[in-house]
């Protein structure tokens, strides 16, 4: 078995605003990085556009409905200060889910060891009927609530390491005994949620917030005394990375200072817990990343990492 690479051309068509962070480049970016002769093994599929009922499973059908009547015919159209829809970005929202929900197919079905999803826009802001912080839909919630609905998983575990934390999944998980929660991320930061006090009805939410200018060691000592600890107890049956690449010291978003060996420790540990408890299965999809250079690199770690290289 191997990994699979998920992505499709047509995300480079969700066009924000001049000057934006989240811009096509960023897959462009991740594209380059992976033709490296280190992933000539990588098996690369094109993300399909998501059915409707695998996203109506995290938000409400009148939701997804506003979204494509709100995309332009032409222009830009502004959802809110961040968020904006071009006449592409509905297509490259289905795809991002899309690639989320064929990648747990993939996985589940043991057609692949493990997949990384490399779309946007990306998803962990998205909550249950609102979009914001670049996001439009919750790829990472759709892709757990997939795999317990098509597949049967009993336990999902969302880890998210993005800069920003995933005020999105945290909402549509908060009362669900089945889903984990866990996320680092900077606080103070955009969205503001995130303390440790928000635990969810079931205790199944865990924030790790870190510090400004917090680094390597401080993001594994995070992982390694409350998050992992709480992964390995919860025993999930698939593992969904919300795998944000923001809280590289380069990232002009955010101020904590990892690099590409952080990112390849915590996908390895991610990747321990999956061979405990769900026979490998793990799914990583793209959240933020906004420097070309750190992007590239991190992803490259990253999916090495995911290819047990």
């Amino acid at each position: 078995m191997t990994t699979v690479l998920f992505t499709h051309p047509a995300c480079l068509d969700h066009v924000t605003p001049a000057g934006h962070p989240e811009r096509p480049d960023r897959l462009r970016a991740i594209e380059a990085a992976l033709e490296d002769e280190r992933f000539q093994s990588l098996a690369r599929e094109l993300a399909p556009q998501a059915e409707l009922a695998a996203i109506a499973r995290c938000h409400p059908e009148a939701y997804v409905a506003a979204i494509r009547e709100a995309t332009p015919k032409e222009g830009l159209t502004r959802l809110d200060a961040d968020t904006s829809l071009s006449p592409g970005s509905f297509e490259a929202a289905l795809r991002a889910a899309g690639g989320a929900v064929r990648a747990v197919d993939e996985v589940m079905t043991g057609k692949a060891a493990n997949a990384f999803v490399a779309v946007r826009p990306p998803g962990h802001h998205a909550e249950t009927a609102r979009p914001m912080g670049f996001c439009l839909f919750n790829n990472a919630a759709i892709a757990a609530r997939h795999a317990q609905t098509a597949h049967g998983a009993e336990r999902v575990a969302i880890v998210d390491f993005d800069v920003h934390h995933g005020n999105g999944s945290q909402d549509i998980f908060w009362a669900d005994p089945t889903v984990l929660y866990c996320s680092t991320h900077q606080m103070p930061l955009y969205p503001g949620t995130g303390a440790t006090d928000e635990r969810g009805e079931h205790g199944t939410i865990v924030n790790a917030p870190l510090r400004p200018g917090d680094g390597g060691p401080q993001f594994r000592e995070a992982m390694e005394t409350v998050i992992l600890p709480r992964l390995r107890a919860f025993g999930p049956d698939l593992v969904v990375v919300s795998a944000g690449f923001d809280a590289h010291m380069r990232d002009p978003l955010a101020s904590l200072n990892l690099v590409e060996a952080d990112y390849e420790w915590v996908t390895r540990k991610l990747m321990e817990v999956a061979d405990a408890s769900a026979g490998g299965r793990l799914v990583s999809v793209l959240e933020g990343g906004y420097d070309l250079k750190g992007l590239a690199g991190s992803v490259a770690a990253h999916v090495l990492a995911l290819m047990r290289g």
